[in-house]
């Protein structure tokens, strides 16, 4: 124990843990600057889709489905040819109210009356993978979706670029999507979304994962 003491005591021992602290410091602040970048380029460059079913029923699961694909329908034939997500957000929100009454008329349609809010804003989203392509958590703009009490299961795609009809039981991208990500994001982003064997950007994924999780990252708009 008197050994440990003098150790401690040491002037030489002292100066290294005070460098040691502050490269800690140093490195920390790093870290969370790079992933701060890095997240708010990647949630600037997309344009998201929250779909909240109303329960975990079986019915009311397969009915979210059907709101989802009529509302990705209507918005693809409003935006044939995407242009940026500033476009896409200003389509968006000059039709929202078509968008919500597409998922009212879906749902009447099925049989059901529940109420359904839409809105456009900038929401937390976990990290979520589609196919070999995964964003990290942060906070996204994106087209959220309640239906009836909005209790159950989310579902989660990305509008702009288009990702939301990829199949991702197959763990494959197409490559049209993936060209399209590439000219709204810079390298960097894109490597990061899309390179699960690189050790260095798999570490770089985490970093943002953890921050973005734990609310370090972007914050709400």
């Amino acid at each position: 124990m008197k050994k440990f003491i003098n150790i401690i005591k040491n002037p030489k021992f002292k100066m290294i843990s005070i460098l040691t602290f502050l490269l800690f410091i140093y490195t920390t602040i790093c870290a969370i600057s790079y992933a701060k970048s890095v997240s708010q380029g990647l949630s600037d460059s997309v344009f998201r889709l929250h779909v909240i079913a109303n329960s975990d029923s079986e019915e009311d699961q397969n009915l979210k489905y059907k709101v989802r694909d009529n509302l990705i329908e209507y918005m693809n034939s409003l935006i044939p040819q995407c242009e940026n997500k500033k476009v896409v957000i200003s389509k968006a929100q000059e039709h929202i109210e078509d968008f919500k009454q597409i998922a009212k008329n879906t749902i009447i349609s099925e049989g059901y009356d529940y109420d359904v809010e839409v809105e456009i804003g900038n929401f937390e989203f976990p990290t979520k993978h589609y196919g070999d392509i995964s964003f990290p958590a942060g906070f996204y703009d994106a087209l959220k979706v309640k239906i009836g009490k909005a209790e159950g299961q989310n579902w989660w795609c990305v509008m702009f670029p288009p990702l939301c009809f990829v199949d991702i039981s197959t763990g494959i991208v197409p490559e049209k999507s993936k060209n399209e990500m590439k000219n709204n994001m810079n390298e960097e982003e894109f490597a990061l979304i899309s390179d699960n064997k690189n050790s260095d950007i798999q570490f770089k994924f985490k970093l943002l994962e953890f921050f973005g999780s734990h609310g370090m990252l972007t914050a709400k708009k």
